[in-house]
Parts: C-alpha cells; sequence; structure tokens
C-alpha cells in the first residue's frame, strides 16, 4: 500500500519563506520524475515543479520560477520545495506527485501516481 505524506507547510507573510517535504511508503520516488502541484479554493489543480529522476534539472511554472527551488534526497525518498519571496497568490494546499513537463506547463504523471493529504500554505497580505 503507497502513502504520501506532504508537510513544512504553515501561515507566513508576504516575502517570508517556507521548506515543504514530500515522503512516501510503497514507492520508490527514484523512479519517477516527481512533482510538486498546488490547488487553491475554486481553482484547478496547478503543476509548479517537476524534477527529472537524477535530480539535475526541474521544470518550473512561470508563476514560480525564481522563487522556488525543489530538490530530492534519493537517499531519504525525500522531494523538498524551497519557497521564497512567498505571495498571496500562493496560497493553496501542496502535494506531490509523479509529474511530466507538458509544453510549458507540469502534469500529473501516467505512472506511479499517489496523492497524499497535502499541505496547506498560507501567505498572508
Amino acid at each position: 500500500q503507497v502513502q504520501v505524506a506532504e508537510s513544512g507547510g504553515g501561515l507566513v507573510q508576504r516575502g517570508g519563506s517556507l521548506r515543504l517535504s514530500c515522503t512516501a511508503s510503497g514507492l520508490n520516488f527514484d523512479d519517477y520524475p516527481m512533482g510538486w502541484f498546488r490547488q487553491a479554493p475554486g481553482n484547478e489543480r496547478e503543476g509548479v515543479s517537476c524534477i527529472n529522476r537524477s535530480g539535475d534539472y526541474t521544470h518550473y511554472a512561470n508563476s514560480v520560477k525564481d522563487r522556488f527551488t525543489a530538490s530530492r534526497d534519493s537517499a531519504k525518498n525525500t522531494l523538498y520545495l524551497e519557497m521564497n519571496d512567498l505571495k498571496p497568490e500562493d496560497t493553496a494546499i501542496y502535494y506531490c506527485a509523479s509529474c511530466m513537463a507538458y509544453g510549458s506547463s507540469v502534469r500529473p504523471g501516467t505512472r506511479g501516481l499517489y496523492w497524499g493529504q497535502g499541505t496547506q500554505v498560507t501567505v498572508s497580505s
């Protein structure tokens, strides 16, 4: 049984920073490109980043480019998302899942796709 768990969310002021983490049991992150996604109330899910299997290339959504940095630790089977210069429009529930870059966007992967409960990020103005 696969279980995915995101953590690290919270309430921060505009311009603040947070570091999200994602771990899994029953799923080896190294087998897939892995991404971060977010969904705000009333909005569709948005792909934020997609890091390749080796961890040496990451595709970012234009909305977070130069502010967010994704990384992966194979030894810990953990993904990270370092978020800086946060804005109120970054407020959402953040999820990790397998991914693929499709043109300029990040989409859920076609293999190894499992969703956790997400972690809430709230940015106040």
